[in-house]
């Protein structure tokens, strides 16, 4: 039976040079996991408007379920300005008032999160406290043997030490990339090395495992007992969009299969790196990453084309 996992939050169209692609930390680790054998969702909210419309028909189109998303009367579809910098790295302007920032539950969603085997969520969403009050109380219903990923994915202003204390707490796996560890460790009174302040991160919020990225320096996986980290793969880079997002999804699907750390760890780069070298968030992925987590490469791409 292939494991329920969700991503919660924002759903959105990024704005590129080259046109808008469907995006959102939350939805992009959906699409991801998906893709590597899990049966996923998305819980989010979208406008009334033909944006909201377009984002349901390509998840559809990806073979994800939309019962998750509701619809907004009021607020439109979000969306964010993506400029594409030298190195690859994308540079968002986020609009603010989204339909995202009102997500709302009902007993249905309830259900579908008590019966979760994972679970990830980000802090963008929670920049409203109508949609921080939301997210945490649906991930706080899964069971205790769920994971709860919470990846960090620091945008601008939006967020706060409150909400990183509030996701920490509620959390047991940790992603992250070296250039939100430095701010969380100030936030969070926490000094010394990157392995001591990820060590400090584990210990002090009982996580069972923390996954730090380092762009092109590859990775780093600790569970308390294992340091495993990963050089990295070369790659020429499209872009990095969604790299981090799919990251995130092979190390939770990684993990649903009790992986050893050092499987996990590669796979989760090839997967990053092949992100990397495509355009957008959600490229197809080939089928020797598929064979990885074994998922039947031709049925994937006749359900994604």
């Amino acid at each position: 039976m292939k494991p329920l996992v969700i991503g919660i939050g924002e759903i959105l169209w990024d704005l590129l040079p080259s046109g808008p692609r469907m995006g959102g930390a939350p939805a992009n680790f959906a699409c991801h996991a998906r893709a590597l054998g899990a049966e996923s969702q998305v819980a989010s909210r979208v406008g009334d408007d033909e944006p909201g419309a377009g984002l349901l028909r390509n998840l559809i189109d990806l073979g994800l379920p939309v019962s998750g998303i509701s619809i907004d009367p009021t607020h439109a579809t979000g969306s964010v300005g993506v400029k594409i910098m030298e190195d690859g790295q994308p540079a968002f302007t986020i609009e603010p008032d989204a339909a995202w920032d009102h997500l709302v539950s009902d007993p249905r969603l309830e259900n579908v999160f008590a019966q979760a085997d994972a679970v990830c969520f980000g802090t963008l969403a929670q920049r409203s406290a109508a949609s921080a009050q939301t997210i945490r109380g649906l991930v706080s219903l899964t069971g205790p043997e769920a994971l709860r990923v919470f990846d960090v994915n620091l945008r601008q202003n939006h967020y706060s030490s409150a909400t990183i204390e509030a996701s920490l707490e509620l959390a047991n796996v940790l992603k992250l990339n070296d250039a939100e560890l430095p701010q969380i460790a100030a936030m969070l009174d926490i000094q010394g090395s990157v392995r001591e302040c990820l060590t400090t991160l584990l210990d002090r919020y009982g996580l069972r495992l923390i996954a730090f990225t380092r762009g092109a320096e590859g990775s780093i996986l600790y569970d308390g007992v294992e340091w495993c980290e990963h050089p990295g793969l070369a790659v020429n880079v499209s872009d990095t969009i969604g790299a981090g997002d799919s990251f995130t999804a092979a190390v939770t699907m990684g993990l649903l299969n009790r992986w050893p750390i050092g499987r996990i760890s590669e796979a989760a780069n090839e997967v990053a790196t092949h992100v990397c070298s495509q355009a957008g968030a959600v490229p197809r992925l080939p089928d020797s990453i598929l064979a990885r987590f074994d998922v039947n490469g031709a049925r994937h791409q006749a359900a994604t084309t």
